[in-house]
């Protein structure tokens, strides 16, 4: 079976430092994968990677069997146009760190935008879908308040109510809760696992240690640019084979 997402072989660097190296995975339809590993380990710029918000120096990212970023030609892969590029990244929701909200416009307005400007889809089904989207988050009372009226958990459903509204085939999670109050980060990671529980094909970096071991299929530790160690949660947390990983869970669980 062809995986949704395929990473072959990527190689990043930025200046002299190496950043991702010869990392290659796959995720499979319904599945959810989280990478986990120290800060600087190359994590966030794989899922750049995924989405060529980064170009990869080598190797290349495959959705839905499907270079990213490139079209065959015959037998030669020519680079895609920026517009094409943009078609392809559809098919991908992404929710950073920040969330990335346009602070002069409504919430309705943030969650139908994209459907609208970029899909063009009509202001009225949009709508409907993005109230559907946002009673998901828990945040239907919310559509007509501005972003900084809201709290950071708050923001961060509804960017992932943004993203859902593209109906992604993959959605990318870059530490959604890094930037939250503690308190906070229980409703963002009950989205999640509702998101996880309805087959959403999800690839997450997070710090969360509870929730990767809880909610994912497989678990992908990386280190210095590389995945050190893969696997399915009982094994990466239970009985983790390479040292760096034993080393690496005994400091955070």
């Amino acid at each position: 079976m062809v995986p949704l997402l395929r990473v072959e072989k990527v190689n990043k660097a930025f200046g002299t430092n190496h950043v991702l190296r010869d990392v290659s995975l796959d995720v499979h339809a319904g599945q959810v994968q989280c990478v986990i590993g120290p800060s600087g380990s190359g994590k966030s710029t794989l899922l750049r990677c995924v989405n060529r918000l980064e170009v990869p120096d080598s190797g290349h990212v495959y959705l839905d069997g499907q270079p990213m970023g490139y079209r065959w030609k015959g037998d030669t892969l020519r680079e895609m146009t920026s517009s094409q590029l943009a078609v392809q990244r559809r098919q991908m929701g992404m929710v950073f760190q920040g969330f990335h909200l346009f602070p002069h416009r409504r919430v309705i307005e943030n969650v139908i935008e994209g459907p609208v400007v970029v899909g063009g889809v009509g202001r009225a089904t949009a709508r409907e879908r993005a109230m559907e989207l946002l009673s998901k988050v828990g945040l239907a009372d919310k559509a007509e308040a501005y972003p900084d009226s809201l709290s950071g958990g708050q923001q961060q459903r509804v960017a992932i109510a943004r993203s859902l509204a593209m109906r992604p085939k993959l959605m990318l999670f870059d530490e959604p809760t890094s930037a939250l109050d503690p308190e906070l980060v229980g409703d963002v990671l009950a989205v999640m696992r509702d998101l996880a529980d309805e087959g959403m094909t999800m690839v997450v970096v997070t710090h969360e240690m509870g929730f990767a071991r809880d909610v994912a299929d497989h678990v992908v530790f990386m280190d210095g640019g590389c995945v050190v160690e893969a696997g399915p949660p009982g094994h990466i947390f239970g009985a983790p084979e390479h040292e760096r990983t034993r080393s690496f869970l005994a400091r955070v669980l």
